[in-house]
């Protein structure tokens, strides 16, 4: 019998369904992902600022570079704050010039420019003068902003004060 409709082929259906199964699969471990990042750090009621140590055994601070959201990894050993090149384009970032930049993996090439960063538990800096590096996987926060702060480590935790 032909009534005129088509029905699509039960593997494409299948294909389909297995495909936004795995859509959802992933949203919600993006999901999971990001509110992991977002509960390893609270504001004590003294307003200390303290960071939980991740699973890759680094300290993260969620922030915004502009408007957009970024997940900063700290590292007390950058003497300045590092973009990846992807993510400072994005915020529309303007190169002040190119710099050769010592880092884990020898010397690298990049370029400067100046951000707005705005880092969770209301720490923040305007026009800090930043590092762009093409090979950086993920934004690194380096001591030109950490030094502004009271440091201390105890176990897991890295906990932070802004100096008064």
């Amino acid at each position: 019998m032909n009534d005129g409709s088509k029905e699509l082929p039960a593997s494409l259906k299948l294909g389909t369904l297995w495909l936004l199964v795995m859509l959802l699969v992933f949203l919600g471990f993006k999901a999971w992902e990001r509110e992991q990042g977002r509960s390893r750090i609270r504001i004590d009621s003294n307003g200390e600022i303290v960071l939980k140590r991740g699973p890759d055994g680094h300290f993260h601070w969620p922030g915004r570079l502009g408007e957009i959201e970024v997940m900063f990894m700290v590292d007390t050993g950058a003497t300045s704050t590092a973009l990846p090149e992807r993510l400072a384009r994005e915020a529309g970032l303007l190169s002040e010039g190119e710099v050769r930049s010592s880092t884990a993996g020898g010397v690298a090439t990049g370029w400067r420019a100046r951000a707005h960063l705005q880092l969770e538990g209301g720490v923040e800096a305007r026009q800090l003068p930043v590092t762009v590096l093409p090979q950086l996987d993920a934004p690194l926060l380096g001591m030109d902003m950490l030094s502004k702060l009271q440091m201390s480590m105890s176990g897991n935790e890295l906990r932070l004060r802004g100096n008064r």
